[in-house]
């Protein structure tokens, strides 16, 4: 019997331990926070903000409610084996591996302690220097990450698409939502390099492409990345479409230079200027919040001009002649099945990231 209870406190420092690091306790208050502000129908009256609270409430509930359901379980297990059963006991050490396990994969939540880690994110893909062929990788990059988005259920919204003429894309630009989007995202931030026999050369020569791959945290507490509206420079243009046609007749497009930095974002799609506006802001709060990480500054005040990505620079290379390999330049990690991995299949590159970031 003192060998169970021993197991038993021991579990229970841990998951206190644990629980403390993860703030579980803040977690649970502005869930109730959370709860009183959505249960007012007024709320509906600005549904992009009832739209981010409810989706901020479900993140924090499923964070949550695993925490509290071994915690309750540990309690359980307490009165069991405080009544000296032996055949309470034996089931009460089953149950405590079975609990020693959940805890061990709970405790991978440790790995997403970062500012934005648990929210949502960004994902803008830009195709390199190279005409259609690097145009056709970015379009395969895209597919790759939205393929991997509803394996893991989560929601994607596309901000901004601009095709290539040809095939492929020039830019595309999208929201994540869900649990750890960000934290589990951030990993692929970079150059992304392609190795390959080009469809689009009659010499079916071997050609190298690239595209930039931006994954930024979605800021929803404005107090974190404050902007002065001094420091902006706001433009409005026609949003161009195809062949030089006009998306719309309206000055829809907007431009917004963040003067200190230079950073420039530019939104243009079928909405209107102030929605295009709000979410070129929403970007630049984004890459702000990047390059402050980045360059580890204590505010944005600080921040040093300088894009947060450099296209010198790439972080995974894709070989598909005259070998087949994927091979991440920051951890080492390889998988000889690019096929599979440009499926969306990116768990292994994610997870020894994080390992080697803890």
């Amino acid at each position: 019997m003192e060998n169970v209870q021993k197991r038993l406190r021991d579990l229970s420092a841990k998951l206190d331990d644990t629980w403390q690091k993860l703030q579980i306790d803040q977690k649970l208050a502005r869930q109730e926070e959370l709860e009183k502000i959505t249960s007012d129908p007024e709320l509906w009256k600005n549904p992009e903000r009832a739209q981010t609270l409810h989706r901020e409430l479900s993140q924090l509930s499923n964070t949550i409610q695993p925490w509290r359901l071994l915690k309750a379980q540990v309690a359980d297990l307490d009165e069991i084996i405080n009544l000296g059963d032996d055949e309470l006991l034996a089931e009460a050490e089953r149950q405590i591996d079975i609990l020693e396990q959940d805890l061990v994969q709970l405790k991978k939540q440790l790995r997403f302690t970062g500012d934005f880690d648990t929210g949502d994110a960004i994902l803008r893909i830009t195709a390199g220097v190279g005409g259609v062929e690097a145009m056709d990788w970015a379009s395969i990059l895209e597919r790759m990450y939205l393929r991997f988005a509803e394996g893991k259920k989560f929601q994607v919204i596309c901000l901004e698409r601009a095709a290539g003429e040809e095939a492929g894309v020039k830019t595309a630009v999208y929201e994540i939502h869900g649990q750890n989007a960000y934290g589990l995202l951030k990993s692929e931030h970079g150059v992304h390099r392609l190795v390959r026999l080009s469809p689009f050369n009659a010499d079916n020569l071997r050609q190298t492409s690239f595209a930039l791959v931006e994954i930024l945290p979605i800021v929803t507490n404005d107090k974190k990345i404050k902007i002065d509206d001094n420091d902006l420079r706001i433009d409005v243009y026609h949003a161009g479409g195809h062949g030089g046609q006009s998306v719309n007749t309206t000055n829809s497009a907007v431009r917004i230079t963040h003067l200190p930095t230079g950073t420039v974002v530019a939104i243009q799609n079928e909405r209107s200027q102030l929605q295009n506006k709000e979410k070129a802001m929403e970007i630049l709060r984004g890459k702000l919040a990047q390059l402050q990480q980045e360059q580890q500054a204590e505010d944005i005040n600080k921040l040093r001009a300088g894009e947060s990505a450099k296209w010198g620079q790439q972080i995974r290379n894709y070989v598909l002649q005259p070998y087949k390999l994927v091979k991440d330049t920051r951890t080492k990690h390889e998988n000889k099945d690019p096929d599979a991995v440009l499926d969306g299949k990116i768990d292994d590159f994610i997870e020894a990231f994080l390992d080697l970031a803890h």
